[in-house]
């Protein structure tokens, strides 16, 4: 019984450690959603629409994480195909935050250059975190089972929202009001939190393969993906398999709809029942706690029941599909008492949808190939993000700003939209199986290189 107690202890350990990466990510995003945003067009006078294009273009760089997974999965670095990029991604990402605020300021000064400058330090993030959301997912892909990954992914994501929540609390204590010399010492804090959780980690966590294996990985991932330009591959494999094509489509369809709301929630409370910012301030919060108590309960209920991934997303697919049905008749009867409960209720459909789908995105993978297809779902999920914040402000002004519709006409309209993309989703998922997927697309692609053709130079590569 000790045993097994202990085994218990140190898998919860275990994976509460290879969650510390997202406690790096969600600093470096809360600072830039909860802070930099608003110093920047409040404090600074940034033009927003400046701000807000600056914090998207790390979605524009998503397919880049295809190319790195591509990479990673050929050449590794040392006998490891994950944690160098991992971690010298991070660190790199993490000393961009050091020369934010001298940029932030000479924007607010109007000094030339100073945009370009803003812009060239977005793109080097954005292309850091294709690099580290690839790396970071293919690693826990490749270090856990279908049996334990629902689990770990639950508590993964649990740490990233309370370590949203930590950097709020640290921002405060920190920089309690704005000055420049307060936001310097704020974001100077970003490379010790990152490299030290990004280390603590990952390291020991990734096996080092030996020489010969990393040969045969590096021909196997050759095999598996079509030869030539990654990009091109990737489009290649996505329209060859029919399953990988329902289920990229799956994830872009489901994220675009679950994220269409999140520009739009605060606003409807102030344009449909005449809410205050303090009151609407309250919405995301509500939203992310119903995430986390979804998220929970079904990391608990995966390690308790071997439920099927599928089966957990298609009901969180649904069970939001149907809230989204109901905010949209709230907004148009303004049936006011059932706001907050009803966003909280979404939240947690959303939770447990968020921990089926991100196990299955791991289950649609090729051993050899796992970098290459964690990039493929994570162009999916960027393409869905992406649309549904450029959507957002397009369907409000169509619909809203130009006074075709009544806020409340408007609301139910864009609720009931999400809904029934979201019912869309749950469709195609139903066309993808996941064991036919991994026997049709664990054959060599055509045009690939034959596993077996490992050259002299395969083996300098790999070894390198």
């Amino acid at each position: 019984m000790w045993q097994t107690a202990w085994q218990l202890v140190g898998k919860f350990l275990w994976t509460l450690r290879i969650a510390l990466p997202k406690v790096a990510v969600g600093w470096m995003f809360a600072l830039l959603t909860i802070d930099f945003n608003r110093v920047a067009i409040v404090e600074l006078g940034v033009a927003a629409v400046i701000v807000t294009t600056l914090l998207s273009i790390h979605y524009l760089l998503a397919p880049f994480q295809v190319i790195v997974g591509r990479l990673a999965d050929t050449h590794p670095i040392l006998g490891y195909r994950r944690t160098p990029y991992l971690l010298g991604a991070s660190i790199f990402a993490s000393l961009l935050f050091v020369l934010l605020p001298r940029v932030a300021f000479a924007m607010g000064d109007g000094l030339p250059g100073a945009t370009a400058a803003a812009i060239a330090l977005f793109v080097a993030f954005g292309l850091c975190m294709a690099v580290i959301a690839d790396s970071y997912h293919s690693l826990i892909a490749e270090t856990t089972d279908k049996e334990t990954r629902s689990g770990v992914i639950s508590v993964v994501w649990i740490v990233m929202i309370l370590s949203t929540i930590f950097s709020a609390v640290v921002m405060n204590a920190v920089r309690p009001s704005f000055s420049p010399e307060a936001m310097q010492t704020l974001y100077n804090l970003t490379p010790p939190i990152v490299i030290g959780a990004v280390l603590l980690g990952v390291i020991g966590v990734e096996r080092r393969l030996g020489r010969e294996e990393l040969v045969a990985a590096a021909a196997r991932a050759r095999a598996l993906a079509p030869a030539g330009n990654p990009l091109a591959s990737a489009f290649r494999i996505v329209s060859a398999n029919r399953h990988t094509r329902a289920f990229f489509l799956f994830v872009a369809c489901a994220v675009f709809a679950l994220f269409l709301q999140e520009s739009l929630i605060e606003v409807l409370g102030a344009e449909v029942f005449a809410m205050d910012i303090k009151q609407t301030t309250r919405f995301q919060p509500i939203w992310g706690a119903g995430i986390l108590l979804g998220m929970l309960l079904m990391g608990l209920l995966s390690a308790a029941l071997k439920v099927p991934k599928k089966t957990v997303t298609l009901v969180g697919c649904v069970a939001a599909a149907s809230g989204f049905f109901l905010l949209g008749v709230i907004a148009l009867l303004r049936l006011e008492p059932l706001l907050v409960p009803t966003l909280f209720l979404m939240g947690v459909c959303a939770g447990v949808f968020n921990v089926g789908a991100l196990a299955l995105m791991m289950d649609m993978t090729i051993e050899g190939a796992t970098g290459l297809y964690m990039g493929l779902w994570g162009v999916a999920q960027a393409f869905g993000m992406g649309g549904s914040a450029i959507a957002a402000g397009a369907l409000h002004t169509a619909l809203i700003g130009t006074g075709i519709m009544t806020p409340e006409g408007a609301y139910w309209l864009i609720f009931s939209a999400e809904a029934s993309l979201l019912l869309t989703a749950a469709w195609l998922l139903t066309r993808v199986d996941v064991d036919a997927f991994q026997r049709t697309a664990g054959a060599p692609a055509a045009g690939a290189a034959p596993a077996t053709s490992a050259s002299t130079l395969d083996v300098a590569t790999a070894t390198a």
